[in-house]
């Protein structure tokens, strides 16, 4: 029912709610202000670069960027940011989410980056390496054997 339904970039968003919600509801960490932003623009910025070198990769294979149909891809794309990880996109989304729970300094936050994690493992990459599978058979199953589902 959710499977490839839901743009990744709104169920970071909602994730990012909940953790915002849940920062609210219960204590926080005492962390420096200085600290607290430096290392949540760090993690944000590390996060940018994994999101931007996936696209860049996608647009430069001319291949589709839109996750809710990989049945549209025209090219694996393996190269650059992609010898990394197979989904650039979503760990830069993923690290997004440990930016905000480092900022909102709640250690219960970071529960949304894990259930982040196993929603789009669940809901949104396992369906699109079943199409990657149906079209590229033996070269993406090969890929996956080299190369990390997220780091």
């Amino acid at each position: 029912m959710l499977e490839n339904r839901i743009p990744p970039p709104i169920v970071a968003a909602f994730f990012g709610i909940l953790m915002w919600l849940s920062s609210l509801a219960l204590p926080s960490t005492e962390i420096s202000d200085e600290l607290r932003f430096t290392v949540s623009i760090g993690v944000l910025v590390l996060g940018v670069i994994f999101c931007v070198a996936g696209v860049l990769s996608f647009r430069m294979a001319k291949t589709t960027v839109n996750p809710l149909q990989p049945e549209k891809a025209t090219s694996l794309v393996d190269t650059g940011i992609y010898k990394i990880t197979r989904n650039p996109m979503y760990f830069g989304f993923a690290l997004f989410l440990l930016a905000w729970s480092v900022f909102l300094s709640a250690p219960v936050a970071v529960i949304g980056v894990v259930v982040f994690v196993l929603f789009m493992n669940r809901f949104q990459i396992g369906p699109e390496e079943k199409a990657l599978t149906k079209i590229f058979g033996e070269e993406f199953e090969t890929y996956q054997t080299r190369v990390r589902r997220w780091l």
